[in-house]
């Protein structure tokens, strides 16, 4: 079956801060089979037409209505087959073949080549199949992708093992679930910008990576161009040495400080620095890129979030961002944006995305729209040798892809002891958390860093903290004042786990309530449903809010908190959006309440800042 190329009806980028005009979209239809017995690769199926039974809508996982099969039996190996069409202009330099993230583990073949494997199922790769091109107009790739459900070393977040979801689960999300697309690109390209914004040094960093060094008889140079609403700020060239040019933009702190609103990235003001990238060799073009950047920083200091080195009060909503019509891929390109129109028009400023690592899309329109993150990875259940090598092996690869955001503003690899059972009585355990801790600052000293959230902290910037208590008065005793935080931190055991170890020293750490509420509607009789306390009407919804949020924000020593949650998810009844990502609450009363000033932050001016776009419709 010839399956020709689905043309490209989206505008935004699927790698929007390393963009080409060029570029085609292989989403859409390709063939499929399942490969229960894993025969496929003795049998010779990455040649063979015949071995596809079905259609699939990639990039929507088999397990899921949207893609055509929805089928949520375990299936621990499947095949995926199309055909394109390269043009012959095309052909003259490499040609990338992408993939946004294959669940879990993927082989792909091109017109019968093996041309690259990939472990990790939330972070992407690609292949130059331009070596692999035949002649003629038709291109076959093939791709198998290994997803075994019972495998506890493998980090699979909240996708869960059994035929059904149970509990706090839901359904897997096997194989391809983000983008597939082609990029033609010159024989040397540029393959990854890294921003870095420090506004105590006055500068902005920009590392730029190319696929391989030139010629020793070429002096590449690498020019920039950077510009804010059409006002020029920088136009410079460098000289590319190896593999990589990398540039300090020098920022004017005093223009910065006469008007931050106009340059500084944040929330209320979601500036964002224009980038164009030419490799020139001489006065000739070898490539050109769009990128962008957020002039922006973020810290922890005397207990409190610092965002733009000024104290900034957290209020976040997590956020599994899962479709039960499509799982962990979004339902369309158009819904990432909604979901942070959405969050917004409840009052929060920014989600913790949980166990799951997010399509870079979403990430735009957070930083487009003005939204920060906490960037989760998707956990694993045991501790192994093998387990560890593969958490962190894949979060050091999202680490890297997701350093330029700028509304990305801590890192947390662990949460709950999830992978780390034996925390409290394992060395070795604790030893794997500090190193997670210390490993990612290393690599971004830029962000704060949680090691494990919820409970057990051994290394962190941030004590996040667990507590599902469903009284105000509780949260006041617990939370009200910094004696009553330290008596919880040390004494009190929401969950029954300690808050804290005993070798985890204070030391200026901010303290959030990073999960709390998880307020269900009683569900109807027969509903499988899961939260922390049910109400029966809409009113005692709302009412219940209040209490929980005005208890925390009457907190002199909270730096913030991080609502449980956005939207149902399965059989977890407790969003504030239905699956469907209906309001269960008027999105003004909650901003209200959201958006009430805290006492941890005398004077905080939220007042007078400007109500989001309405929701777009889906």
């Amino acid at each position: 079956m010839d399956l020709a190329p689905t043309p490209n009806t989206d505008l935004l980028h699927p790698r929007p801060q390393l963009t080409r005009d060029r570029w085609t979209d292989l989403c859409g239809p390709w063939r499929f089979a399942f490969d229960d017995a894993d025969t496929g690769v003795a049998q010779g199926w990455f040649g063979r037409e015949d071995a596809f039974d079905r259609t699939i809508v990639v990039p929507f996982p088999p397990e899921s209505p949207a893609s055509g099969i929805g089928d949520s039996a375990p299936h621990p190996v499947v095949w995926y087959r199309r055909t394109f069409v390269v043009a012959e202009a095309d052909r003259e330099g490499g040609l990338l073949l992408h993939f946004g993230a294959v669940d879990y583990r993927a082989t792909v073949w091109l017109n019968g080549h093996r041309v690259a494997e990939h472990e990790g199922g939330h972070t992407p790769f690609t292949v130059d199949i331009a070596p692999y091109l035949v002649d003629g107009d038709e291109q076959v790739v093939v791709v198998r992708a290994e997803d075994a459900p019972h495998d506890l070393a493998q980090p699979r977040g909240k996708q869960d093992w059994e035929p059904a979801p149970h509990k706090i689960w839901y359904g897997r999300t096997t194989g391809i679930w983000q983008p597939v697309w082609l990029e033609p690109v010159p024989a040397v390209h540029i393959t990854q910008v890294r921003w870095t914004p420090d506004l105590d040094g006055a500068v902005l960093d920009l590392r730029v990576g190319l696929n391989r060094a030139p010629a020793r008889d070429r002096l590449l140079r690498m020019r920039l161009h950077l510009s804010l609403r059409g006002e020029s700020l920088a136009d410079q060239a460098i000289v590319v040495v190896g593999t990589e040019a990398r540039v300090g933009i020098a920022l004017d702190p005093g223009r910065i400080a006469m008007d931050r609103d106009r340059y500084l990235w944040s929330p209320r003001y979601p500036n964002l620095l224009d980038a164009e990238l030419t490799l020139l060799d001489g006065d000739a073009v070898v490539d050109r890129c769009g990128s962008y950047a957020g002039l922006r920083s973020a810290g922890v200091a005397n207990g409190r979030f610092l965002l733009n080195r000024l104290p900034y009060y957290l209020r976040l909503v997590l956020a599994q961002n899962y479709w039960p019509e499509s799982h962990l891929a979004p339902p369309s390109p158009k819904v990432l944006r909604r979901e942070v129109e959405l969050v917004k028009a409840m009052g929060f400023n920014g989600v913790r995305i949980h166990q799951k690592v997010e399509d870079p899309r979403f990430l735009y329109w957070c930083d487009t729209l003005g939204l920060l993150v906490w960037g989760e990875m998707a956990n694993a259940y045991a501790f192994t040798p093998e387990a560890i090598e593969k958490l962190t092996r894949e979060w050091l690869a999202v680490l890297r892809r997701d350093h330029s955001h700028p509304c990305i503003v801590t890192w947390v690899p662990l949460n709950e002891s999830w992978g780390v059972p034996n925390l409290e009585q394992d060395p070795a355990q604790r030893d794997y958390v500090k190193g997670l801790y210390s490993l990612t600052r290393a690599l971004d000293p830029s962000r704060p860093v949680i090691g494990n959230d919820g409970w057990e902290h051994v290394a962190s910037d941030f004590w996040g903290i667990h507590d599902y208590a469903l009284d105000g008065t509780t949260l006041r005793e617990r939370y009200g004042s910094h004696d009553a935080i330290e008596r919880t931190l040390r004494q009190t055991q929401p969950h029954y786990r300690s808050i804290a170890q005993p070798d985890a020293l204070r030391a200026g750490e901010a303290v959030l309530l990073t999960e709390f509420g998880g307020i269900s509607h009683a569900p109807t009789a027969g509903d499988r449903w899961h939260g922390y306390g049910t109400v029966g009407t809409t009113e005692a919804f709302l009412e219940k809010y209040r209490e929980l949020v005005d208890a925390i924000l009457d907190s002199p020593a909270i730096a913030g908190f991080c609502y449980t949650q956005l939207t149902d998810t399965e059989q977890e009844t407790n969003g504030l959006l239905t699956e469907d990502r209906t309001p269960k609450l008027d999105p003004a009363a909650v901003r209200e309440i959201t958006r009430r000033p805290s006492k941890a932050i005398p004077g905080e001016v939220i007042s007078g800042i400007q109500a989001p776009p309405e929701p777009t419709p889906t």
